[in-house]
């Protein structure tokens, strides 16, 4: 029988924080044996970065609050922060890279306003999480720093941008981390490691302290094993922030609460009912992976067992949200992405002629092929004489695809449907392809480009000898501000199914890993001369 200490990397977020507020352990103890599961892992790619003595010592500010009767719900719990978030390098000793090169050498002088909300909070921050270089990516395979591996399969992709968060909760190394959803990014890698995984509406989390992507789209998120522990890190993370101009004027939200209230007629059986769910025709189509198909509407008939209704509904423009996403957030890209010029902080090329050159050489060297790529698309449809045929157009399609989403509602309570067309693939298959990386996003970017929560729940397991048993996920899309009607159907799935606590084997090392797995544990003890102190300005957007 294993001692409650062995088991620590086997519970989630609410489980933990009950066991640490019991004195089961410590929050020492748990950070101990976290940390030593994360240098055991080394072969996933998934940590940027670790700082042992800075999460220790948070951990024994936890547990001195917790004798002094100052805990409150998230005292002591670890957890990681993916790349995109700044750190406070001078207390933390945490570089910020956003997964570039472009940014190595980088030392924050301030936090995130979500890492400040969750240390305030009293988690203990563990380290920084590999991810796609400036967000940008859809398998975790653009960081400067190395691939992240799935951990139900290390030959597979763990999605992207959040691949290094979702990597490290699948594998039982954390129990939560932070991730940030511009198309899917969030919703994508969860469904990929069969984790539980939440974009809110755009402004519930604050976006300053957050390297910018597209800042319209950009929107942070937490990532965990189940819809509880999430809507406790929400409740953490959310609320308005002045320092966001696009932060949501509205008081934070109790989602834990939410998440437990009963729905009005509803019984003990039958949890949901009277909800009403609408399944887009769109989202099933004859091209739907045959494991995403069955595992979805297995998880679809439980809820109806739950009580709720299914309905059919219609998103007629769910093919147009491709090409609008990548007009629109390439173009916010080349703008964003301009600051990263070598004058102020980062990279700068080491040899160069006049300003001209440090400028092109900087960027040639620091900039890897996908965000160049965006880039050059953002500036072309920027350009005078294509603005108007193309960004403009992609602005009015954006309103349009928002507008069939309210149709929707007027018929359901939320809507639901898988998160990508197939199960995770294989790394460096479509490495060749960058349009088969961008079709894999069509189940999430309309939510995205309108604004509204969604999240992806496990659903079950890839039966076919092709889908090798890897996790699917359930989408589950929410009208503007309903995260807490997500997470209470949420919720009562995973009470009534047990996708969510299956967790992966561990497999051997593959023969050649990642650079990431190498820079776990070394970064933390890099300095650098450039924390700008525009930086404020400059990386959040």
């Amino acid at each position: 029988m294993s001692s409650p200490v062995s088991a620590i990397a086997d519970l989630g977020v609410a489980a933990l924080a009950r066991a640490i507020a019991q004195g089961q352990f410590s929050s020492v103890e748990a950070t101990q044996a976290l940390l030593r599961g994360i240098e055991a892992r080394r072969d996933l790619g998934a940590f940027l970065a670790v700082n042992p003595d800075f999460a220790l010592a948070q951990a024994r500010q936890a547990d001195q609050r917790r004798v002094q009767g100052q805990a409150g719900p998230l005292n002591g719990v670890p957890l990681a922060h993916k790349d995109i978030f700044v750190t406070d390098f001078a207390a933390s000793g945490l570089p910020t890279t956003a997964g570039s090169k472009m940014l190595a050498g980088y030392a924050s002088p301030f936090d995130a306003t979500v890492v400040t909300r969750l240390q305030q909070a009293g988690t203990v921050t563990l380290g920084k999480l590999n991810c796609d270089e400036f967000a940008m990516g859809s398998s975790n395979e653009n960081s400067a720093f190395g691939p992240v591996r799935n951990p139900w399969n290390l030959q597979r992709v763990p999605g992207g941008s959040s691949g290094g968060s979702a990597a490290a909760v699948a594998a039982r190394l954390i129990p939560a981390a932070t991730g940030t959803d511009t198309g899917g990014s969030i919703r994508q890698p969860a469904s990929f490691t069969g984790i539980t995984g939440i974009k809110p509406t755009y402004g519930v989390c604050s976006r300053y302290g957050m390297v910018a992507f597209a800042s319209s789209l950009d929107q942070a998120g937490p990532m965990a094993r189940s819809a509880e522990d999430c809507a406790l890190l929400l409740s953490a993370m959310g609320g308005f922030d002045e320092r966001d101009a696009t932060s949501a004027q509205r008081p934070a939200q109790d989602y834990a609460a939410l998440l437990h209230a009963p729905r009005p007629g509803a019984t003990a059986a039958q949890p949901l009912l009277g909800l009403r769910i609408g399944l887009p025709t769109e989202f099933f189509p004859a091209a739907l992976s045959a494991d995403v198909a069955a595992a979805v509407r297995g998880a679809l008939a439980e809820l109806h067992k739950l009580g709720a209704t299914l309905v059919d509904v219609t998103l007629p423009r769910t093919e147009l949200s491709i090409p609008v996403y990548y007009l629109i957030a390439p173009a916010e890209a080349s703008s964003n992405l301009g600051r990263f010029d070598g004058v102020k902080f980062g990279h700068r090329a080491a040899q160069y002629g006049d300003l001209m050159d440090m400028y092109k050489k900087t960027r040639a060297e620091g900039f890897g092929p996908e965000v160049k790529r965006r880039i050059m698309i953002g500036t072309y449809v920027l350009s005078h004489g294509y603005y108007d045929a193309y960004y403009l157009q992609a602005q009015k399609l954006r309103r349009m695809i928002a507008d069939d989403f309210q149709v929707c509602f007027q018929q359901c309570d939320i809507i639901a449907g898988p998160v990508a067309p197939t199960v995770a693939w294989k790394l460096g298959d479509k490495a060749d392809d960058p349009v088969q990386n961008y079709l894999a996003d069509i189940f999430t970017l309309p939510a995205s480009l309108a604004g509204l929560p969604g999240m992806s729940v496990p659903a079950g397991f890839a039966a076919s000898a092709e889908g090798a048993g890897m996790p699917v996920g359930l989408q589950l899309i929410g009208n503007y501000f309903e995260e807490g009607q997500l997470l209470h159907t949420a919720h009562a799935l995973q009470q009534a199914t047990d996708h969510h606590l299956r967790a992966p084997a561990v497999q051997p090392a593959p023969v050649s890993g990642g650079a990431a797995g190498e820079m776990s544990g070394q970064m933390s003890g890099q300095t650098s001369g450039q924390t700008s102190g525009q930086a404020s300005g400059q990386v959040s957007a």
